[in-house]
């Protein structure tokens, strides 16, 4: 089963104390936070992040999905996503085939060598999804590489009345604007200075 969406995000680093104002603020208690994981993969000549592409498998207890997430402006991604077995996304981790339809053939398209896909980590992210102005408001503690980090993000379907939303958010919260790399970048970041 496959879908394409245009994903619209703004989204805001967060400092510990702030991501639990907000968890009280908007009385989340801890059932209502999801767990999920994302298994990044790229080749060994990093040919998805030359293209500003993301390619993932995320597993939650509920479904397992391979998404390809190609950036189309500063806060929108087109996203195309394939639901996969639990043994297909094994084998997939594991570098033995490639078993989401919709998004192989994107990847062929964007001159990917398949074959040379691999896992190169991974990242548990605590979700909680709360309805918000038309939109839908995201809280997230991620852990990966001995790293944990805060974020807030906010998905709406329009960017110019979202970037107005999610802007009067952050003042009336008291959250000072931060530029905020994606959670594939910020993966790579820390990889990166773990191995320099």
């Amino acid at each position: 089963m496959m879908s394409q969406e245009i994903e619209i995000e703004f989204k805001n680093i967060l400092t510990k104390d702030e991501y639990e104002k907000l968890l009280k603020e908007f009385n989340i208690e801890q059932q209502m936070i999801i767990r999920q994981t994302n298994h990044y993969f790229d080749t060994p000549e990093w040919h998805l992040r030359k293209l500003s592409s993301g390619l993932r498998i995320r597993e939650t207890t509920s479904k397992t999905v391979c998404t390809l997430k190609e950036k189309t402006s500063q806060n929108t991604h087109l996203e195309t996503t394939d639901v996969l077995s639990i043994n297909e996304a094994s084998h997939m981790l594991e570098g033995k085939g490639f078993f989401a339809p919709s998004v192989l053939s994107k990847l062929q398209q964007l001159q990917v060598p398949i074959e040379q896909l691999r896992v190169f980590g991974s990242l548990t992210t605590d979700r909680v999804e709360i309805p918000f102005e038309g939109g839908t408001l995201v809280l997230d503690h991620s852990l990966y590489l001995n790293c944990d980090d805060y974020e807030v993000e906010f998905e709406i379907n329009d960017e110019i009345i979202g970037s107005t939303i999610f802007d009067n958010f952050l003042i009336k919260y008291n959250i000072e604007k931060r530029k905020t790399d994606k959670k594939i970048a910020r993966f790579m970041k820390a990889l990166q200075s773990q191995k320099g």
